[in-house]
């Protein structure tokens, strides 16, 4: 058994001496796993760090079994990102989410190409990007919301909260009295404009709690780290830049 295909190395774990247990993302065969051997030495870790695209070749005896992997590295994201603490930190929360929440060789070609097209572009990161890619992952995990229509009125104007039960959009109007129940709707998805950093967080804050209680909560396992820090990095640059701007 083997196939060849673009991927995106989400997971390096070491194995033995040298030798890595490698998790990648590709359109057809889902996240997979294999032993690339050699995989943590000099020569070729570089290629199998996380956020990487390549060309993957897995084989093995059986298609059940573990099997092996080589890769020719084909985009350095990884080391293209190292001196940009943003672009890595989505990066690297990307990749443990995608490999966290995703079902082992479960295809999702939406969710595999439009990774790709954040990863290409992810000189230039954009926080609305990324948390519409978590939308895009939710949906095909068979979580998706609903933000096109107050659940309340059927109104498709003035949307301005989602409610963390139902996932659907809540009007301002409609929302009265239960807006601290509500999660804000963040304004590059159609809630009301806010300033961008409050928007990114309102965003973060809207897809997490959704893969948190369905992605990663149905499987008994909290948020990835990574997913963490990247919250927490934003919330920070927004409150420094917020200091600035006061002073």
């Amino acid at each position: 058994m083997e196939w060849q295909a673009p991927a995106i190395v989400l997971d390096t774990r070491p194995y033995g001496e040298g030798d890595a247990v490698a998790t990648v993302f590709t359109a057809e065969y889902g996240a997979h796993r294999g032993l690339a051997r050699g995989g943590l030495s000099r020569m070729r870790a570089a290629t199998w760090q996380a956020g990487n695209l390549v060309e993957a070749r897995w084989v093995g005896r059986l298609s059940d079994q573990l099997g092996s992997f080589t890769a020719e590295l084909v985009h350095p994201a990884a080391a293209l990102a190292m001196n940009d603490r943003l672009a890595l930190a989505l990066l690297s929360s990307a990749c443990a989410v995608a490999g966290g929440a995703l079902p082992e060789r479960e295809p999702h070609a939406r969710v595999f190409g439009s990774l790709v097209h954040f990863i290409m572009r992810l000189g230039e990161p954009a926080i609305s990007d990324y948390v519409r890619w978590e939308l895009l992952l939710l949906a095909d995990l068979g979580y998706g919301l609903d933000l096109s229509v107050c659940a309340v009125t059927a109104a498709t104007s003035g949307l301005a909260w989602v409610s963390p039960k139902t996932g659907r959009a809540v009007s301002d109007e409609a929302a009265g009295e239960w807006k601290s129940r509500l999660l804000p709707m963040p304004g590059f998805l159609g809630g009301p404009p806010v300033p961008d950093q409050l928007d990114w967080i309102h965003g973060l804050k809207l897809t997490g709690h959704f893969l948190a209680r369905d992605a990663f909560g149905t499987q008994h396992r909290p948020l990835p780290a990574a997913r963490q820090f990247l919250v927490d990095y934003v919330a920070s640059a927004a409150i420094q830049e917020v200091a600035t701007d006061a002073g």
